[in-house]
């Protein structure tokens, strides 16, 4: 009994251990099917076949509509062993013609001894698939191993950077290096977001290269992030068109338009002039390439007489109806300044000073602010700040320090030289303005999408309050004077609608030779003017001939504007403007009106 017990004890170890071994062969074979699969898939194709690189698309850079402005398509580079070519010159004649290549050409990619060599780098999948058929009638006259057969090409999976509407907004997208990383714009700047994962494949080894059918993925690759930006394509084409022809009519150096929405700091149209396109860009200048609306700084002039009149009103220095005695010249410290007509001394307002865009009533105006204040207001407007746009390379523009200012510097800055700004910086003030006084940063992107589709909105901007809302709104009526028959700019007029801006006409740096040559014209404004839905700049450097902004700015503002509210529907306001007097004789028979009235 003894041993019957001690013999069933022993069978019940066993078959526990055996239990035990079984359970633990279990989790093994879970690991190694489950948990270790890739892996062990990839250690077994590394030994028995070759692997390779699965390029993964980038991903798109769309309109805030979702139409493409660039995309990524699929290519086949074409390889070739040159060890398997018998007759260079014989198979040069017969492949390029195919390819679309100069025979040369060919015939130098194909002659040598080295295993791989490229001959065709992101050809379309359609011609390496023309160049197999072709191979496969060639070959099928000769039997297999025949030394006269053409053998040797391969063919290597990629994609080539597309972009569908050409050089419409180069500037801003920018394009990708022959690696297909992004080498300017927003394929740069967004590189880490918008390239995929690259995967792996397996592939058959034949000959030292890929046999076509035997490929089999191992690691898929992951499509890169789509950005979706707020640009809108066919405002982005009416811009793009308008600030085209302006650069071409005037013989000016380049011309950049942006259109904004003062509230969400949203850029609607970015057009510069001259463009490239990114499709092609063998013969493309690295100054051509670059995005002047935020890497080029220039002088404002007039428009900057808008930020140094809203400071004082919001200081409490003057009203509209202030008059000031205004000469043609003007003497401060060792400089005589005027204003860009001459004319007797006049007695203008405040609001007469803007509309005609008197330099001397500016300088009197800032003085009025003192020099600290001036400067702390441009400061507060965005000047000589970054505007958080996110675009690559953007200035932050020039604006020297107080304790650096000359007897002359600050007369200049009232007027709008001695400092500089960007485009999108001119812009964004003009939107502060719009904005009753709150400063929006600007934004081209509207948000991101996954690979699966999945989108994500942007965060929201950044804001800051400059100046009040009375101040805000009085600006606004004061700068409808401005394209009013007696200001400087009624050609940026559009019949039903209220109207607001502001020209400017002001020298320009030459880099060349440090000096003061040509101009800058430009006209900034926004519509309606007392219920501001959209802001837009126009920037015309060094035109020839005539170099007025209102001339040369004013009629594209009014084209583009013009579109901007019937593409977004933005129906007239239905008020009335509220004359502003504009010298002191108006001033006196607005007041003899109103105590008529009263009476």
């Amino acid at each position: 009994m003894g041993n019957f017990a001690l013999a069933h004890n022993r069978i019940r170890l066993l078959v526990l251990a055996i239990a035990v071994v079984m359970f633990l062969f279990g989790i093994r074979l879970v690991q190694v099917q489950a948990v270790q699969a890739a892996d062990y898939r990839l250690r077994a194709v590394n030994e028995m076949e070759n692997t390779s690189t699965l390029p993964a698309p980038r991903g798109e850079i769309t309109d805030v509509n979702g139409v493409a402005f660039a995309r990524s398509v699929a290519a086949i580079s074409i390889v070739v062993d040159q060890s398997q070519i018998i007759d260079p010159a014989r198979t040069a004649g017969f492949v390029a013609p195919i390819l679309g290549l100069p025979v040369a050409t060919v015939q130098a990619s194909i002659t040598g001894k080295r295993k791989w060599y490229m001959v065709d780098q992101n050809a379309q999948p359609a011609t390496w698939q023309k160049l197999v058929s072709a191979l496969a009638i060639f070959n099928a006259k000769y039997p297999p191993m025949s030394p006269e057969r053409i053998i040797g090409f391969f063919p290597e999976r990629g994609y080539i950077r597309d972009y569908p509407s050409g050089s419409l907004i180069a500037s801003l997208i920018g394009f990708v290096n022959h690696d297909g990383k992004g080498a300017s714009g927003l394929e740069s700047s967004m590189n880490s977001q918008i390239a995929g994962v690259d995967g792996k494949y397996s592939y058959a080894n034949g000959y030292g290269a890929e046999i076509p059918g035997s490929q089999s993925e191992i690691i898929p690759a992951q499509t890169g992030t789509t950005v979706r930006l707020t640009i809108d394509r066919d405002i982005q084409w009416v811009a793009s068109k308008a600030i085209s022809a302006a650069v071409k009519a005037s013989g000016a150096v380049s011309g950049t338009v942006i259109v904004m929405d003062p509230k969400t700091g949203e850029i609607l149209a970015h057009a510069t002039a001259p463009t490239f396109d990114p499709n092609n860009t063998t013969k493309v200048s690295l100054a051509a390439m670059r995005n002047p609306s935020v890497e080029d700084v220039y002088e404002p002039g007039s428009t900057g007489k808008v930020m140094t009149i809203a400071a004082a009103i919001e200081e409490k220095k003057v009203v509209p109806d202030t008059v000031f005695t205004i000469p043609y010249a003007l003497k401060r410290s060792n400089r005589t300044f005027r204003d860009h007509e001459k004319h007797p001394t006049e007695r203008l307002t405040t609001s007469g000073i803007l509309a005609i865009s008197s330099n001397t009533g500016a300088i009197q105006i800032g003085e009025k602010l003192g020099n600290q204040t001036l400067y702390n207001y441009l400061r507060k407007f965005g000047v000589g700040s970054n505007t958080g746009s996110g675009l690559p390379g953007e200035s932050m523009g020039i604006l020297p320090k107080v304790a650096n200012w000359s007897g002359t510097t600050a007369p200049t800055v009232a007027f709008g030289q001695g400092y500089s700004v960007t485009a999108m910086q001119a812009t964004s003030i003009f939107a502060t303005i719009a904005n009753d006084g709150v400063r929006v940063s600007p934004t081209v992107i509207a948000g991101t999408s996954d690979a699966s589709g999945n989108f994500t909105p942007a965060a929201a901007r950044t804001s800051e309050r400059v100046v009040s809302v009375a101040t805000a709104q009085t600006m606004r009526l004061m700068m409808e004077s401005v394209v009013s028959a007696a200001g400087t700019a009624p050609s940026a007029a559009i019949t039903g609608y209220r109207v607001a801006g502001k020209t400017g006409t002001a020298m320009r740096i030459d880099d060349t030779c440090g000096c003061y040559r040509g101009y800058t014209a430009s006209f900034i404004g926004f519509a309606p003017a007392d219920k501001p839905a959209y802001v837009i700049s126009v920037t015309i450097q060094d035109p020839k001939g005539l170099h007025w902004g209102g001339s040369l700015g004013g009629p594209v503002f009014k084209q583009v504007m013009s579109f901007v509210l019937q593409s977004r529907h933005i129906a007239p306001t239905g008020t009335k403007i509220i004359p502003v007097a504009l010298n002191e004789k108006e001033l006196l028979a607005k007041k003899v009106k109103i105590a008529k009235t009263n009476a």
